[in-house]
């Protein structure tokens, strides 16, 4: 049986994510036209009020499924070599803030919202507008001021190996090498320790089978010392196995983040909440143990 992460919680304003007692779910709002999970609400024809009331009745749902963490984010994360151009932080800023802002007043104070960003003028807009989050696909390599800002609230950021373009090795040492090469950067900006989460980043550089590994030894990214979060929900390698497309991946995003748990993972970032809430249940009580509740 593999241990948790971090036995000490993490604890910041209002909210509190234990390390020790179970898997924490992280709900996927997509606030785009153009996700690659074929999720986004930002879809052509839909009015801004329309958007926002999508938005918002998804965190709903998702929260009473067993979401603890709303990752909201604007931009799509599909490669450059899909054809993607970058977005601008004033279009991006646009389309989370006002997301943001409406699910802050809709779900209980103790949800905790992440912005999916990795621009500082959008964190810092977002951290306005209710979230208490950063999620940075790049690990603040894209804007190194947003690393002072982080550092400067006082909230977690979720640092995550991205080797999309960088020299590569073997999968494994891949990412333990960005991810190290992340938590240097997060303390040149300041950033506390106990502020920390790693991702490993399923699908940001890692080519199809590389991926498998990576899930295989994900125990070994713990020998970093901070909480991991996993995202694998719909992703391609999933699809290469299954031949399935985004939206039909539900069994193997199953398979994965049953895997994920074991490996040690802390928060798992899903679409499928109700369901992967079930998978993660099941698999916390063999991987932290089980005890009767009454009912």
């Amino acid at each position: 049986m593999i241990d948790a992460s971090p036995a000490q919680p993490m604890i910041w304003g209002r909210h509190r994510l234990d390390w020790d007692t179970h898997t924490h779910i992280m709900g996927i709002i997509n606030v785009t036209p153009d996700s690659f999970s074929a999720d986004g609400i930002a879809t052509e024809g839909r009015s801004r009020d329309e958007v926002i009331a999508a938005a918002v009745a998804q965190a709903r749902q998702m929260v009473a499924d067993g979401a603890a963490l709303l990752d909201v984010g604007g931009e799509s994360t599909r490669p450059a070599t899909e054809g993607q151009p970058p977005l601008s932080a004033e279009v991006e800023r646009d389309r989370v803030v006002p997301v943001i802002r409406a699910i802050a007043a809709a779900v209980p104070p103790e949800v905790i919202i992440s912005v999916d960003t990795s621009k500082a003028g959008v964190a810092q807009a977002a951290l306005d507008a209710g979230a208490s989050m950063v999620n940075d696909i790049y690990a603040l390599r894209a804007d190194p001021a947003l690393g002072r800002l982080v550092a400067e609230h006082g909230v977690p950021v979720v640092l995550m190996s991205n080797v999309r373009g960088q020299r590569r090795l073997d999968p494994v040492s891949d990412v333990i090498r960005q991810l190290a090469l992340a938590l240097e950067r997060a303390f040149d900006a300041g950033i506390a320790w106990e502020r920390i989460i790693l991702d490993p980043g399923f699908g940001f550089g890692l080519a199809g089978a590389e991926n498998f590994p990576v899930l295989a030894h994900l125990a070994d990214l713990r020998a970093l010392g901070r909480p991991l979060l996993v995202g694998t929900s719909r992703k391609s390698h999933i699809g290469l196995v299954l031949g399935t497309p985004p939206e039909d991946r539900l069994e193997g995003t199953a398979a994965t983040t049953t895997l994920a748990i074991a490996g040690g993972a802390a928060i798992v970032r899903v679409h499928d909440v109700r369901q992967m809430a079930r998978v993660a249940r099941m698999t916390d009580a063999i991987v932290h143990g089980w005890r009767e509740t009454a009912s």
